[in-house]
Order: C-alpha cells, then sequence, then structure tokens
C-alpha cells in the first residue's frame, strides 16, 4: 500500500516535471522569437530615425554658418573702412530670426542631441542583440543538461543558432590596438 502511493507520488512528480520542463522550452522559443522582432523593431527604428536626424542637424548648422559668414563678412568691409551697412543688414535679419524663436545659437546643442540618439539607438540595439544570445544560451544549454534533455529529445526540440556571425574575420580576435584604452581628441 505504502510502496503504491510513493509510486503513485514519484509518477505525479515525473508528470510535473515532464510539462514544468516543456512548458520552459516552449516559452523560451517564443521569447527568442521575440527578441529577434525586438531586433528588428530596433533597426527599423535606427533607419528611421538617424538619416532625419542628420538632415535637421545638416539644416540647422548651415543656418547658423550662414548667419556666422555673413556677420565675418561685414566685419571685413568695416575694417577696410567701407559700408557693410548692406551686410549687416542682412547678417541681423537672420540673427533676428534666430533670437526670436531662439536666444542663441544651439548647433551645439542639436549634435549634442543628435549624439545622445546615437548612443541611445546603438545600446538599445546592442540589448537587443544581448537578450537573444541569452535566451539562446539559456535554452541550448536546458536542451543538452540531464535531465532535461530527456524532455527536450522527446519533444524534438532542436538547437537554436541565435544571433549568428562570420565564423571567421578581425571579429573574432582582439588587437594590441583595441586593448588600449581610447582617447579621445577634440
Amino acid at each position: 500500500m505504502n510502496i503504491t502511493i510513493i509510486l503513485i507520488g514519484l509518477s505525479v512528480l515525473l508528470v510535473l516535471w515532464v510539462i514544468s520542463t516543456y512548458n520552459f522550452f516552449v516559452s523560451s522559443k517564443a521569447r527568442i522569437k521575440a527578441s529577434i522582432q525586438e531586433i528588428g523593431n530596433q533597426l527599423k527604428r535606427q533607419a528611421d530615425l538617424i538619416p532625419n536626424l542628420e538632415v535637421s542637424v545638416k539644416g540647422y548648422i548651415k543656418h547658423e554658418k550662414g548667419i556666422m559668414e555673413m556677420l565675418s563678412e561685414a566685419r571685413k568691409l568695416l575694417s577696410k573702412g567701407q559700408d557693410a551697412s548692406k551686410q549687416i543688414s542682412e547678417a541681423l535679419s537672420g540673427l533676428k530670426i534666430v533670437v526670436e524663436s531662439n536666444p542663441e545659437l544651439k548647433a551645439n546643442t542639436v549634435v549634442e542631441n543628435l549624439m545622445g540618439e546615437l548612443r541611445d539607438t546603438s545600446d538599445k540595439v546592442m540589448y537587443a542583440r544581448r537578450l537573444l544570445i541569452d535566451l539562446t544560451a539559456d535554452y541550448n544549454v536546458k536542451r543538452v543538461s540531464v535531465p532535461s534533455n530527456l524532455v527536450a529529445n522527446m519533444f524534438k526540440f532542436d538547437e537554436l543558432k541565435g544571433l549568428e556571425t562570420a565564423e571567421d574575420g578581425e571579429h573574432l580576435t582582439v588587437s594590441s590596438a583595441e586593448m588600449k584604452s581610447p582617447k579621445v581628441n577634440l
């Protein structure tokens, strides 16, 4: 009688373990698929956002550069003792527009925002790739580990490749120059 209860209890535990392990594999595959979609989502965001920001920054820098060039030309004329009223008037009209809409020239702020967006986008893509690598590694380790490999083999859960990279090339080695801390020289 006691042996029968023990065997029934062990059978129930075994079935619960099989169900739990099966659910791990199924949910892992779904999360891996979602992480692949997130990589695509972030790359799409990058492809849409960065060119538009680049055009905006170039336009803003061009606008400020034109104003500075007009002021520089007017200054040159004044230093030669020539009449620069026309150039000053044109430059000031450009400055009025800038001053009215923005109290100061802000090309550096726009460039900083662009750099921030580039960094943020790069971080999001890297995070999405990292997540895919981690999820795939967890899945594949569990797939080959004892005793979960029994469930993986029983339900034919195949190995997943995750993020694929070329198996040869410079990205597999780290040069001595890459081992040094980068120096920023502005």
